[in-house]
């Protein structure tokens, strides 16, 4: 596989960076509540234990965008990752989601041995937040992400959104809106 271009670097451990998080083949799940609280609640439990610092979010059908630091950022997205698709994955297997599990089947790497389904896309893209102004461009982005898909009409109106944070409103997820 070649290298990529998108790299989170050890020499700052607390820089912030600009991530997107998509499922396999760009496929629906996060339509379903239960996948976005999933989400959601691992987010939260990675703040809570002082995993990971998360200045904004946004959570779409497909894919996710997240603005965040870390220690070490390369290993809490990792085992987000891992620990999120175990849990949706699960939560498909009991629901005897057949059609969905053969879905996420079929878009595995053919070289993952190690599991039977693959939910995310490998990598999360990464971009490092050099400046202010380039981290008020990345958290626009991010919640600007709903209204130029056409779901809402302002960003505070999406729900899977750190948008309300921003506008002195309580939002499903605290972020850090002081940096």
């Amino acid at each position: 596989m070649g290298r990529s271009r998108y790299k989170i670097f050890a020499d700052d451990p607390n820089h912030p960076y600009f991530l997107t998080c998509t499922i396999v083949n760009w496929l629906p799940f996060f339509s379903n509540p239960d996948h976005v609280s999933i989400i959601l609640e691992s987010l939260e439990f990675m703040q809570r234990n002082k995993r990971m610092q998360i200045f904004a979010y946004v959570i779409l059908e497909n894919h996710m965008h997240l603005v965040a630091s870390a220690k070490d950022l390369s290993k809490e997205m990792g085992d987000f990752k891992s620990y999120t698709a175990r849990c949706i994955i699960d939560h498909l297997i009991e629901r005897k989601a057949h059609a969905l599990l053969r879905q996420l089947k079929e878009h595995k790497l053919p070289g993952r041995t190690d599991r039977e389904y693959q939910f995310w896309q490998h990598g999360s893209h990464p971009q490092r937040i050099f400046s202010r102004k380039m981290m008020q461009q990345k958290i626009d982005y991010t919640h600007q992400n709903p209204v130029k898909r056409g779901y809402v009409d302002l960003p505070q109106h999406w729900r899977y959104s750190s948008a309300r944070n921003y506008m002195g409103e309580e939002g499903l997820l605290a972020v850090e809106t002081d940096w």
